[in-house]
């Protein structure tokens, strides 16, 4: 269905979504999201109470807050629930690239949008720390610090390929979602020393 086809409400998520992603949320004005999404501007107001309650709605709607509720109640092993995990939030980043660099935009900024996005964050944030602090118990993870296993952990997950400014010394297409995840899980579980034998091997 295009866009003509969904109501003015969903119209204006939308394109709002796809500005704040290309040039930030300050950098869009509310004239602009009405061009984008073929409405008038006076019902960013109407439907939202403005730009804020906006970028609220936007987290409301596009977050996958039940797919996060379901993976945190699942109980999991270690290996397993770090892999179901890492190939969640790919498959998410590969469904919704704007939401993710709108996310980007915004923790990147230190905007005052900040704390509203880690509301949604921290329960995935909890039960990824709580995988590894539980592997690391079990003796399938071996690591120093659980804080510095979980931001490189969160850091290769989030800051992916998409970004330019690497493309200089890059010389491989950029890879698919499946192929990311792999190597996403390989070197995670490489990194945290776990002899996982389903694992992939790494090219030499």
């Amino acid at each position: 269905m295009g866009t003509y086809g969904l109501d003015a409400r969903m119209r204006i998520l939308l394109a709002a979504k796809r500005l704040f992603a290309r040039q930030g949320f300050d950098g869009t004005t509310v004239r602009a999201i009405g061009i984008e999404s073929d409405t008038n501007p006076a019902l960013v107001s109407y439907y939202f109470q403005g730009k804020d309650k906006l970028f609220e709605a936007l987290m409301d709607e596009f977050f996958p807050i039940e797919l996060v509720r379901e993976t945190i109640a699942a109980p999991m092993e270690p290996v397993a629930g770090l892999k179901v995990v890492i190939r969640e939030i790919v498959k998410f980043q590969s469904q919704d690239p704007d939401l993710i660099r709108v996310i980007q935009n915004e923790i990147g900024n230190e905007s005052c949008r900040r704390d509203f996005i880690r509301e949604y964050l921290v329960p995935v944030w909890e039960k990824i720390r709580a995988l590894l602090e539980e592997g690391r118990r079990r003796g399938v993870y071996h690591y120093r610090s659980l804080d510095s296993a979980f931001l490189y952990l969160w850091g290769g997950l989030m800051y992916r390929r998409e970004f330019s400014f690497f493309d200089p010394v890059l010389s491989e297409p950029v890879p698919d979602a499946e192929r990311l995840c792999e190597d996403l899980t390989v070197f995670a579980l490489s990194a945290l020393g776990c002899p996982d034998t389903d694992r992939p091997a790494i090219a030499q």
